[in-house]
């Protein structure tokens, strides 16, 4: 491989890397502002810094670039609140985690720890895998696929 396309080549790696961080931190947000609304009947930025443990700058910046790509609406002192894209976005993070979360304590995994695991296997695992850990817990998906 010539320099050039190793160059090429890690840049799309990077560019990659970035979208898929800025993908994740989309679905952790919403599905943030979704429960928070479910429990207390709003999601505030302040709430969401304390709860994710970064500062109410970051905060802001994430969701102007929520608002940018149509997830939540939201203006200066309000709560925030998701849009129908967001709301979609939000249940389908949901059903990600909770499937991962008890393929994770389908194997005696603590209760901690799977919330923990689920919360970083929920943005990699490809659709058919996460459809194998379904198939797995609704009891189809017992045998070894040989070798």
């Amino acid at each position: 491989m010539s320099r050039k396309a190793r160059v090429n080549h890690a840049t799309e790696a990077r560019r990659r890397t970035r979208e898929q961080h800025a993908q994740e931190t989309a679905q952790d947000y919403a599905e943030l502002i979704a429960e928070l609304i479910a429990e207390t009947g709003e999601a505030r930025a302040i709430d969401l810094a304390h709860r994710l443990g970064v500062t109410h700058v970051t905060v802001g910046r994430t969701i102007k670039r929520l608002q940018r790509d149509g997830f939540v609406t939201a203006q200066p002192y309000r709560s925030i609140f998701l849009t129908e894209t967001g709301r979609k976005l939000a249940e389908e993070s949901r059903r990600r985690h909770e499937v991962v979360f008890d393929f994770l304590r389908s194997f005696g995994i603590p209760e901690s720890i799977a919330h923990s695991d689920a919360e970083g296997i929920e943005h990699h695992v490809s659709k058919q895998t996460l459809a194998a850990f379904r198939k797995h817990l609704d009891g189809g998906g017992t045998s070894r696929p040989s070798r």
